[in-house]
């Protein structure tokens, strides 16, 4: 479909789903955003639903501001994806044990790391920049300089929530390797931190949303921020590019006899704020539940944990702000979820798929989701599919 144009105070909103399917509590927070003084652009995609400030699933395009609750909490947040050699034929009958290494490889949930990985014994992994990256923590907020050493450790951890760790299959029986994670605690204390600042601002007190507050160019706040946000946006690639290496280890020595090779690694934040120009402006980009989706851009929107997911590439929209969606997008809370479903559900909703399947999780269950075909549908101006992905293993929080 191409996208439907709501009226906005400021700016147009231009929505890729149904506005009658869309949660009246989304909608005004989308309204909200377009009083904004600084706007200049909305684009809302399929996987629209409620979030703090703004909505997950918004393209929010500003002219000197930034709004830092429309990137979210957890900065950075996105996926990776790759390619290997091995085929479904090369997979054993019982996949426990696989999943189990690649548990005990990679902490979840609020597990960490015994001590920073050493980037140099990481498999595969590109360690440029590291040392840069741990030299620039001392420029960060003070508020959040104590926990250095607990980021060093969820340095290569996964986390909670909706994060994962997936064994993939594509149509033609080729296996994937995905996992989606972000910033961890250091990126959620970051964010908190600035979102506090901001709200104190003058320019800020006669917002409609308070939670809306932005910063604006040419101010301290506004410096303090962007170098904030763009370390931790760093930090969270870096977090996704030593799991996978951790990740594609625990394959080689599982199928040592395969010798396994790998295609080169896709990765998307889905968080995140861009510096980009549109109409002759520039304009700082908000992904809040967004990928970029410029021509040829290779991007990974993921379903549920029972459903699958999507490589996709992007068609260069710029009615969308060159974005697409992140993912299925809930269509109700983890609270409603766990009062809706049972453990039940949840075995008969991931039959086939070898992951856990207790009371934790049951907010995760697939149908706490839109369906991802519909979503993947709805975007079909915005992106090409270049492969469909189906879990056969999904590590959770």
């Amino acid at each position: 479909m191409s996208y439907v144009e709501m009226p906005g105070a400021k700016v147009p909103i231009r929505m890729w789903t149904d506005p009658a399917s869309v949660e009246d509590v989304a909608l005004q927070q989308l309204r909200n955003v377009a009083t904004l003084p600084w706007i200049k652009g909305l684009a809302v995609m399929p996987d629209v639903h409620y979030g703090k400030g703004a909505t997950v699933g918004s393209v929010i395009a500003m002219r000197g501001a930034v709004c830092p609750a429309a990137v979210g909490v957890d900065i950075g947040c996105g996926m990776s994806a790759v390619k290997t050699s091995l085929t479904a034929s090369d997979l054993p009958g019982d996949l426990s044990r696989l999943r189990s290494r690649i548990e005990q490889a990679i902490p979840v949930g609020r597990g960490m790391h015994d001590e920073m990985v050493d980037p140099s014994r990481i498999y595969g992994l590109a360690a440029g920049g590291w040392d840069d990256l741990w030299d620039r923590f001392d420029g960060v907020a003070d508020a959040v300089k104590f926990r250095r050493e607990r980021a060093t450790r969820q340095m290569g951890s996964l986390g909670s929530g909706n994060h994962f760790v997936e064994f993939c299959l594509d149509e033609a029986g080729a296996v994937w390797l995905m996992l989606h994670s972000g910033s961890r605690n250091i990126g959620k204390e970051l964010a908190e931190h600035h979102i506090g600042e901001a709200r104190k601002l003058p320019h800020n007190q006669d917002l409609v949303d308070r939670d809306l507050a932005v910063f604006v160019a040419d101010t301290p706040q506004m410096a303090a921020y962007r170098n904030d946000l763009f370390w931790a946006q760093e930090y969270a690639k870096y977090n996704r590019a030593v799991m996978m290496g951790l990740f594609k280890e625990v394959v080689r020595k599982e199928f040592r006899k395969a010798k396994v090779s790998f295609g080169q690694e896709i990765s998307c934040h889905h968080n995140y704020v861009a510096e980009e120009r549109y109409d002759g402006m520039d304009l700082l980009v908000t992904r809040k539940g967004a990928i970029r989706a410029g021509s040829g851009d290779y991007g990974i929107i993921p379903g549920s944990m029972g459903t699958g997911s999507y490589i996709v590439k992007g068609l260069g929209n710029e009615a969308s702000f060159n974005s697409a969606s992140h993912g299925a997008g809930r269509r109700m809370s983890r609270n409603a979820a766990k009062r809706r479903f049972t453990t039940r559900d949840l075995e008969e909703q991931t039959r086939g798929v070898e992951c856990r399947k207790d009371s934790g999780v049951v907010d995760e269950i697939p149908s706490a989701y839109k369906p991802i075909e519909q979503v993947i549908d709805q975007q079909r101006d915005l992106v090409e599919v270049v492969a469909k992905l189906k879990q056969v293993i999904c590590v959770k929080g």
